[in-house]
């Protein structure tokens, strides 16, 4: 198997995964926020969140394979933005527009600075594994909530289980990327 065939296998399964685990999530996270939460904001900064774990736990499975390690976590770094992209095409066209739509650039600098912060929190070559995850959630917790809630990031995130949900996520990623190399 060619490298460009692994990247494509790798992402083709971590990315509608990444969608998956951030609507689990967020469904899950919400109604600790109170209703006070934005829910676009809570899926915004979620689907950064997990996009960057998928990147981290496919570069990972991809140890033995230096170039589609090289080229697997930009390509899944890439989805919030081509998410982004989908929802803006898909509402141009249930209004009945088509063609070139003029993006809100706005938007790709917020999602650029939200997955910057994740880069530099789950660094690459490093899998994001429950004690990293325990550490680094409670950041994503704050990001996400409104302000002066009774409890502190951490406690809710600890109510939640949600550490549990997207370790194993990154252990199915690393897993599939692992035996699509091993295969190859």
């Amino acid at each position: 198997m060619t490298d460009a065939t692994l990247v494509a296998r790798v992402v083709a399964f971590a990315a509608p995964a990444a969608l998956s685990v951030t609507q689990d999530v967020v469904r899950t996270a919400l109604p600790t926020l109170t209703d006070q939460a934005d829910p676009g904001l809570v899926a915004e900064e979620t689907l950064a969140l997990v996009a960057t774990v998928a990147a981290r736990a496919a570069e990972v499975g991809l140890r033995e394979r230096p170039d589609a390690l090289a080229a697997v976590g930009p390509a899944l770094a890439e989805v919030p933005f081509l998410y982004h992209d989908f929802l803006l095409g898909a509402s141009v066209v249930a209004g009945g527009g088509e063609g070139e739509v003029e993006p809100d650039q706005s938007v790709y600098g917020r999602l650029d600075r939200k997955a910057a912060f994740y880069g530099a929190h789950l660094a690459p070559g490093r899998f994001p594994g429950p004690s990293l995850l325990r550490e680094k959630m409670p950041l994503w917790m704050g990001r996400v909530s409104p302000p002066k809630l009774p409890t502190s990031p951490d406690a809710r995130l600890a109510a939640t289980g949600l550490v549990d949900v997207v370790a194993a996520f990154a252990r199915l990623v690393t897993a599939f990327a692992q035996k699509a190399a091993g295969e190859a």
